[in-house]
Parts: C-alpha cells; sequence; structure tokens
C-alpha cells in the first residue's frame, strides 16, 4: 500500500492546496493579462506542476523527516511567493537574482513596503497553518514505498514538467530567449520555475566577463557605424552654446509628464514647472521616455552618463560597479569640470558610492552632508525644499564650470506629505499611490521653483544651463483602473507606453528662442546631447544615443522590455500601434514595425554583452578618437 489506512497522503494534499492557492495568487492578486483559454490552462497547471515537482521528493526520505520536508518547503514557497507579489505592486515585475543582491537597500525601503502589504495577503499562508497541523503524528499522512514506487511518483513529475514544457512554447513559442520578459515566463513556467531560470541565466551573465576577449567590440563598433545616422557629428545652432557654463541637473523623482496642465479640484499641479516649459528660455521636449529597469533611478543615472541600455535583471550600479566605461563625468572632468552629485539619502543605496568613484565623480554629497531633522524630513528622507537650500552653499564652493547632478526625495513612492505641507487636495480614486501622488508632485514643482531663486541669489543662475529630467515612473500598471479614471479612457497597452514619459527640460539663461519640440527621443540620447550642447565632441565615443537637437537621428527609441517608439509606430506586448492615433494595426500595417523591432533587440543585446562583458576593458577611447 502506498500509506495507511489509505488516507490522502500529505504530498498530494500539499501539492493540491499550494497549487491551487498559487493559482489564485496569479489570477486575482498579480496583474498578469490573460489573453485565450489556453493561457488560463496553463496559468493554473504550472502551479499543479511546479508542487508537485517540490512535494513529491519526500516521498524518498523517512516518515518524520517527510513531514519536516513539507512544513518548511510549503512555509519558504509561499514566503518566495509573497515577496515576489509585494515586489510586483511596485515595479510591476518580479524578483531576479541581482535584485537580491541589492538587499543593503531594504533598510530604506521600510515605510514603503508597509504600504505595500494587504490584509489578504493572509491566504497566501493559510496553506501552511493547515499543513503543519495535519503534519503531526496522529494523522501519520507519511507514505511508505518500495523502490519502484518511488521511481513511479518521480516519473510523474518529469511528465509534468515536460508537458509545462511543451504547453508553453506552443503558447509562446522561443520563450526562454525572451528573459527580458519576466510576465510571459512566470505566467507560462510558473514563480518558481522562473527562479531556477533565473539563477541559470545568472550564471551565464557571470561566465559571459570570464570568456570574453575583446574580438566582439570590433563588431559592436562596426554595427553602430551602420546603423548611425548619416550624418552623426551634425552640429546644429545650439552646439557650444553652453560652452564654459555650469550645468545643473535635476533629476526629479518619479516624476511623470502626464502630471504637467493637470489640476485637482482646480488647483495646478505643477505651476512652476507649467510656465517653466512654455517660456522662451526653455527647450521642452514632449516626447522624452524613460529607459530603465529593475534598477529605478539607478538605472536613469546610468543610462544618461554612459549612453548605453540597462540590464533587464538587476541594476547595473550593483552588479557591473567595477567594470570600464566612458561615461560623462569622466569626459566632463577631462574638459576640466568639477563634477558632483547631491542626494540626501544614504550614500551606499544603489552602491552609488561605488559606481561614482568609479565613473569619475569629483564629489558625492550624501545624507551625511546634510542637516536632516523630524521638522524637515519625511517619507525616504530630507524633504526637497531643505534639500536644494542645504545644497547651495556646496555648489558656491565648487571650482566653476561645473556639473553637478542633483537627485530629489520628495516625490517618491509611497509620495507620503504632511497635511500642514500639502497645497493641493488628493485625488479620489481607488488607489491611495495615485490619490496621494498630485500632493508630492505639488511640494517638488515648490521646491524647484525655490531653487531657481536660490541660484539667482547665490549669483549662479546666469552662468549655469540647468537641465530637468523625470527618472522614472511612479504609478505603475498595477494603478491602471485609478489611471484610467484620471485619464478619462482606458488604459491600453498602448496608453501604457505613452504614460512612460516623463519631463526633459533645458533651460538656458538669456536664450530666447525656446520651444516644445515632438520629436521622439529618451535618456539614451541625453549624454550626447548634453556635450552639443556643452560644445565638446567625442567621436571615438560608443553610444546608443545620439543628439536631440540633431535632424538626422535614429528612428527609434527601445525600452528594456524590447517595447519601442518610433515617429509613426508605438510597439508593446507583440502588437503594433499607430503612434498618432493609438490605433492597433493588423497585417500590413502592422509589418512597418518588425524591421524595427529587429534593430531594437540588436541594440538591446549589443549593449548587454558590453556590460555582461565587460567588453570597454578591450578598447581605446582616447585611440580611437579621430
Amino acid at each position: 500500500m502506498l500509506w495507511r489506512n489509505r488516507s490522502m497522503p500529505l504530498f498530494i494534499i500539499a501539492t493540491l492546496l499550494f497549487g491551487l492557492k498559487t493559482y489564485v495568487v496569479y489570477r486575482f492578486m498579480f496583474d498578469l493579462s490573460i489573453e485565450n483559454p489556453m493561457q488560463e490552462f496553463i496559468l493554473l497547471f504550472n502551479p499543479m506542476a511546479s508542487a508537485y515537482l517540490i512535494f513529491a521528493i519526500s516521498v524518498w526520505l523517512k516518515p518524520k523527516n517527510q513531514m519536516k520536508y513539507l512544513r518548511w518547503t510549503t512555509l519558504i514557497g509561499s514566503l518566495i511567493l509573497f515577496l515576489n507579489l509585494v515586489f510586483y505592486r511596485n515595479f510591476t515585475d518580479f524578483i531576479t537574482i541581482p535584485v537580491l543582491f541589492q538587499g543593503n537597500n531594504a533598510a530604506d525601503l521600510t515605510g514603503s513596503f508597509l504600504t505595500l502589504l494587504h490584509i489578504e495577503d493572509i491566504f497566501i499562508f493559510a496553506d501552511v497553518a493547515l499543513i503543519w497541523y495535519l503534519s503531526k503524528k496522529k494523522f501519520d499522512l507519511s507514505v511508505r514505498l518500495p523502490k519502484r514506487g518511488k521511481i513511479a511518483v518521480t516519473a510523474v513529475t518529469f511528465l509534468l514538467l515536460a508537458g509545462n514544457v511543451v504547453l508553453a512554447e506552443i503558447e509562446r513559442p522561443m520563450l526562454f530567449v525572451r528573459a527580458f520578459d519576466r510576465e510571459y515566463l512566470v505566467k507560462n513556467i510558473g514563480i518558481y520555475n522562473y527562479h531556477l531560470y533565473d539563477a541559470t541565466m545568472q550564471t551565464k551573465t557571470k561566465a559571459q566577463r570570464v570568456f570574453a576577449d575583446g574580438s566582439e567590440i570590433s563588431e559592436i563598433e562596426t554595427y553602430l557605424e551602420e546603423t548611425s545616422p548619416d550624418n552623426p557629428d551634425e552640429k546644429t545652432d545650439l552646439y557650444g552654446i553652453a560652452e564654459d557654463k555650469n550645468v545643473i541637473f535635476v533629476s526629479i523623482e518619479s516624476f511623470q509628464s502626464f502630471l504637467f496642465d493637470t489640476k485637482i479640484n482646480g488647483t495646478e499641479t505643477t505651476p512652476f514647472l507649467n510656465d517653466l516649459r512654455h517660456s522662451d528660455d526653455t527647450i521642452t521636449f514632449e516626447n522624452f521616455y524613460h529607459q530603465t529597469a529593475q534598477g529605478k533611478t539607478s538605472d536613469s543615472e546610468f543610462i544618461v552618463e554612459n549612453s548605453l541600455y540597462p540590464l533587464g535583471r538587476g541594476a547595473v550600479y550593483f552588479t557591473h560597479a567595477g567594470n570600464e566605461y566612458n561615461a560623462l563625468p569622466e569626459i566632463l572632468n577631462e574638459e576640466g569640470y568639477e563634477t558632483s552629485v547631491f542626494h540626501a539619502n544614504n550614500g551606499s543605496f544603489w552602491n552609488r558610492d561605488v559606481m561614482y568613484d568609479n565613473i569619475g565623480y569629483d564629489e558625492f554629497y550624501d545624507e551625511k552632508s546634510y542637516q536632516i531633522t523630524p521638522e524637515n524630513s519625511f517619507g525616504w528622507g530630507l524633504e526637497d525644499k531643505a534639500f536644494f537650500e542645504q545644497s547651495i552653499k556646496y555648489l558656491q564652493s565648487q571650482e566653476q564650470p561645473f556639473y553637478s547632478k542633483f537627485i530629489t526625495l520628495t516625490h517618491h513612492f509611497p509620495f507620503e506629505l504632511p497635511e500642514e505641507k500639502a497645497n493641493i487636495d488628493q485625488y479620489d480614486s481607488n488607489s491611495n499611490t495615485l490619490n496621494a501622488f498630485f500632493q508630492t508632485a505639488r511640494y517638488t514643482d515648490e521646491s524647484l521653483e525655490l531653487f531657481f531663486q536660490q541660484l539667482k541669489n547665490a549669483g549662479l543662475y546666469e552662468d549655469s544651463i540647468i537641465v530637468l529630467m523625470g527618472d522614472h515612473y511612479g504609478i505603475s500598471d498595477f494603478h491602471n483602473k485609478a489611471m484610467g479614471q484620471f485619464l478619462g479612457k482606458e488604459v491600453t497597452p498602448y496608453e501604457q507606453v505613452q504614460l512612460q514619459r516623463v519631463p526633459f527640460m533645458v533651460h538656458i539663461p538669456g536664450y530666447d528662442d525656446g520651444e516644445i519640440k515632438e520629436k521622439v527621443v529618451g535618456q539614451i540620447d541625453v549624454k550626447p546631447t548634453l556635450l552639443h550642447l556643452l560644445g565638446i565632441e567625442e567621436n571615438g565615443d560608443m553610444t546608443f544615443g545620439g543628439n536631440m537637437f540633431a535632424e538626422d537621428r535614429k528612428d527609434f527609441i527601445a525600452l528594456r522590455d524590447g517595447s519601442f517608439i518610433s515617429e509613426n509606430y508605438v510597439y508593446t506586448n507583440e502588437l503594433c500601434y499607430d503612434r498618432s492615433t493609438g490605433e492597433q494595426l493588423t497585417d500590413e500595417a502592422a509589418k512597418g514595425c518588425l524591421p524595427i523591432k529587429e534593430k531594437v533587440d540588436q541594440d538591446l543585446h549589443y549593449s548587454d554583452n558590453i556590460i555582461y562583458g565587460d567588453l570597454f576593458r578591450f578598447y581605446d577611447f582616447n585611440e580611437n578618437e579621430e
């Protein structure tokens, strides 16, 4: 007999409970898109297969050890599911091994973490309590099998896994080469098999640097030359307009362009920025997209500094902080600029202290440089008004010209603001996150207005250009229902891409030809654009972006998940849309997306290879400069 008293063995009970629970979490707690009955079936099948794989191992153990094994694997599996759910609520993504290496960020995430907990999360651990209860001696739900029986149980495991893989490949061909699309992986093979796959990918990428010999760098150089515009060195009227001027670069936390010109109960959300973007001395790019991935703000910094794409897994600032780069601060140092970063947070957060030193920043003013008190801090730390005010003395002490980057904090998830500091009402929707979003946006807008005045008072304004950029989205697609209410329309995949637009403004005091430009640009273009404005030529550089002011430019902006935006198309979720109308294109009309998609995939592939292989260690930028 398989077990005493013909009771159902505990490993079968655990499989059914755990598999069903995981399906419910997939279906109703994650925001996974289900497009057809086959996907629905796979979503139910894969957690059952994964649970059986884990729990069937217990039949090879002694009865007493079977119970211990089932108790602890149920608990550990539930914790993995729970942590992925909390992570997903914030980032609309799943945990990768490189993200786990960023564990020292956890201390700064406590407040955010608590806001991501929901009462229904208790459900995730309900089966754990039941399994622990049933594993007691009085029930004796262990199994005692001969060797042939154990082999038979194990064989079922391989049949289920094979069935899962076959179904997944039918539903999504070439699934396992689409590592950048984690949602497809989770939907088709489950969260646990996804983590096994992720571990395999981590091993592979680590080996990539070890075996890199530099031969690929010439191939990438040729590719960039062949795909660059016909006139890559085009000089516009703005070339050198900021020569020898200070550059003050402000990275505005979680700020999306849909905030412009909005009102809550009749009050403008961003009155200062609304006026600035329409002023004669500001050039605004209306269709500027962030291109970040799991590294969020650190990704935006990496893209701007290097004109390389971020990685699809983890943050380059953590995983490859020791690589060789030809970063913007290094280039500016060689041109006589003093370079610095201002950020009133822990210096080790996102591994900034290590990365900044590697890429050439002269000075990093972290939280130790500021007077932080309970009165001037909330949310993620020092509020933006005090941050800018306390930074002025450091700016004045720097040798000119300087390049100084400021990273704000107040408009950071979960968007906490004391009631007495709010000068605009909260929005009213089913999303507390979106409701609070407008108040912290307004506070940051007020802070920027004060900062501009402080620069004038300090005598720094006239000799500087001020660049304002949103670093990444603040409202994820987890809040699409509330966003749809605010926008007055459904948030389709097309609209979701459009929501990835963030501010990019170049404010040049004394300039009188400001305008709002409609061309499609992104963070990948910032480095060559700033160098163009400063009149610095970097002919030997290797970048994937281009000067935003040039007429002859690359014809797309790639997002990290393989989506892209071009002048005519928006491509996402393997669907092609007309960019001007948002209409989904089919058949012949959709074929226009295909050649651009090939370029996007090649761009991402080559950029990844540069980072994973640390290929710039084989490249002499000075020698290759014309």
